[in-house]
């Protein structure tokens, strides 16, 4: 059976499930799990330390750093009094001109050599502070993968938020129904486990068609061009959780007839 079909029922009936935004937290190098400082289901507000991961290794680049960037100064500074050395054997026309131009390029080439450990410093103390996975927004955490002592790969999910906001209902839109579908529109949420209509709000509708989703009930159902949309519900109850089968409808606004 077709999904709101015109000449059954002017309303836009629709079938979907609730969802939020996941925000996923990934591990930015293969470390050891030292520390796991939230649960799953605990609320964490934004910039909240989620999990610390081992900083051995990025200590002991953070040293090394130091010590190039101590030589570098060095450097700079002996490459500045030799430089005033030339200068002033050449003012004394003891020193030849090839003698102070060779001291002023091996000052360029200090600075160079500082700017370079000053970046490297700032690399190993930025890889450092990644190993201490922060909260990147507000909201519940759903899901922690991994256990403390863990050794993880580089890339893989530490902690998945969802992050605070109204969620929504993911559904698809017949071609020939989508005059209905105004983003910015009204439209009735019913939610399985919710008691009463939940109020929502058409918030976009895809620009380009596709066809009916894999789970539409025939074949015959699966040739019908649809548009992907997004009702928000914007009285959802707390810990309303995604995946939860939902329900919408979208009233047809009456066509008043043109003034003669």
């Amino acid at each position: 059976m077709r999904v709101g079909c015109a000449a059954e029922d002017p309303d836009l009936a629709l079938v979907g499930s609730v969802e939020r935004t996941l925000v996923e937290i990934a591990a930015p190098a293969s470390e050891v799990i030292t520390e796991i400082r939230v649960e799953r289901g605990e609320r964490v507000e934004s910039g909240q330390l989620l999990v610390r991961l081992d900083a051995t290794l990025a200590d002991a680049e953070i040293a090394r750093a130091q010590a190039l960037l101590a030589g570098a100064q060095t450097g700079v500074i002996i490459a500045q009094h030799e430089l005033e050395r030339a200068q002033n054997l050449r003012g004394a026309r003891v020193a030849s001109q090839q003698a102070l131009e060779r001291a002023q390029l091996q000052r360029s080439e200090a600075y160079a050599r500082l700017r370079e450990a000053e970046a490297g410093l700032a690399v190993a103390q930025k890889h450092r502070a990644d190993l201490e996975l922060l909260a990147p927004v507000a909201g519940v955490v759903d899901q922690i993968p991994f256990d403390r002592g863990e050794r993880v790969p580089a890339g893989s999910v530490l902690a998945g938020l969802l992050q605070d906001g109204d969620p929504w209902v993911r559904v698809w839109v017949p071609e020939d129904r989508l005059v209905l579908a105004r983003p910015g529109g009204p439209a009735e949420v019913r939610v399985d486990g919710v008691p009463g209509v939940l109020h929502g709000e058409i918030l976009d509708v895809a620009r380009e068609p596709e066809f009916t989703p894999h789970y539409a009930l025939t074949e015959r159902d699966r040739s019908y061009l649809v548009f992907e949309a997004r009702v928000a519900i914007r009285d959802a109850p707390t810990g309303l959780r995604p995946g939860l089968p939902a329900d919408v409808l979208v009233r047809a606004v009456p066509v008043r007839p043109a003034s003669p």
